[in-house]
């Protein structure tokens, strides 16, 4: 089985992890070591042609595709326009305020984080609806029962019902800058602390462990794992919930960034701004394995996957373009 293979994996690279304050009573955050949080390397010229086909664009921020639908969102504009892409189609969606995250919501839907709100968004037809937040909204997450959660820049962690109800705030981040929701819990991620925590349950903070020398971005995968880029420590780190344990490490090297996973190849794909490229590992064994290598457009901080045909998708935050990478390019090595 693979899922027992990496279980089973760099259990001594969990040792090593620095724990972090994650008292469940904690309700002020002023006594945390923090950092100024890391952020994308500033990309040079490209060297090479990007790989793929590449549609003009804003300057793109953020990019998601929407699982059910195949609809492809990109925040553009400064961070306060939607567009949605269709079959060639786009229409854009005006936004609230600059969106921090995106993320899938029920099938059909796409959440967006703004200040003080969560967005939703129809991805067929760009309706939207509001949530309101008190709070500049950082992240946001689905979690398996349907409710919802949201990371604060304050550090606050909001669980809210279906419908959008605060039931419990849990306190005691520095900031709440990504979420993973899975079957084995909530994991945030706290990027002036560079560091990563489960809750217990739904009322306080579990174990903490460092993450890495500044740790920028966040997914979850289908097998309940947590993947962040040190962007700062040129790393990919794999984290399990339950129990909270980094069970790979692996240096990437070129600032890593963004990233996505491709659920069909198991494989997460990297952003690495410092030289424009992606780059994808399969994480099957106990440690990743590189498995493809693209150049791509400038300033490469967001990336996604089309998990019904494979298409990978990269966004220029300097206006350089919508990269496009087929499956199949990939399956040819181009």
């Amino acid at each position: 089985m693979r899922r027992r293979g990496w279980i089973r994996s760099a259990l001594a690279g969990a040792a090593v992890v620095t724990l972090l304050a994650g008292c469940s009573d904690q309700e002020s955050n002023s006594d945390n070591a923090t950092r100024e949080p890391a952020t994308p390397a500033a990309a040079p010229v490209p060297a090479a042609t990007p790989a793929g086909q590449v549609s003009p664009s804003a300057p793109i921020s953020l990019l998601l595709d929407e699982p059910a639908t195949g609809v492809l969102a990109a925040v553009v504009d400064s961070g306060t326009t939607l567009q949605l892409v269709d079959n060639g189609v786009t229409r854009p969606v005006p936004l609230p305020g600059k969106a921090a995250a995106l993320a899938a919501g029920r099938p059909g839907e796409i959440l967006v984080a703004v200040p003080n709100a969560i967005v939703r968004v129809d991805a067929a037809t760009g309706a939207t609806s509001q949530i309101k937040v008190d709070g500049d909204v950082h992240a946001v997450a689905l979690r398996p029962d349907g409710s919802l959660v949201a990371g604060l820049a304050g550090g606050k962690v909001l669980l809210l019902d279906a419908e959008g109800a605060v039931r419990h705030t849990i306190s005691g981040l520095s900031s709440a800058d990504a979420l993973t929701a899975g079957p084995d819990g909530v994991v945030v991620l706290d990027r002036r602390q560079t560091a990563i925590a489960a809750l217990d349950g739904d009322s306080k903070l579990g174990l903490s462990l460092r993450a890495g020398d500044g740790a920028t971005t966040m997914i979850g995968d289908h097998f309940g794992r947590s993947l962040v880029t040190d962007t700062a420590g040129g790393e990919l780190l794999v984290y399990t919930a339950d129990p909270l344990v980094l069970h790979q490490r692996f240096p990437v090297g070129s600032a890593p960034y963004a990233l996505a996973y491709d659920q069909r190849s198991e494989t997460v794909w990297v952003t690495l701004t410092a030289s424009n490229e992606v780059v994808g590992y399969d994480l099957s064994t106990g440690i990743p394995v590189e498995v493809g290598r693209y150049p791509t457009v400038r300033q490469p901080n967001s990336v996604t996957v089309d998990n019904r045909t494979g298409d990978m998708f990269v966004g220029s935050a300097t206006g350089d373009g919508l990269q496009r990478i087929g499956a199949d390019q990939r399956k040819r090595g181009q």
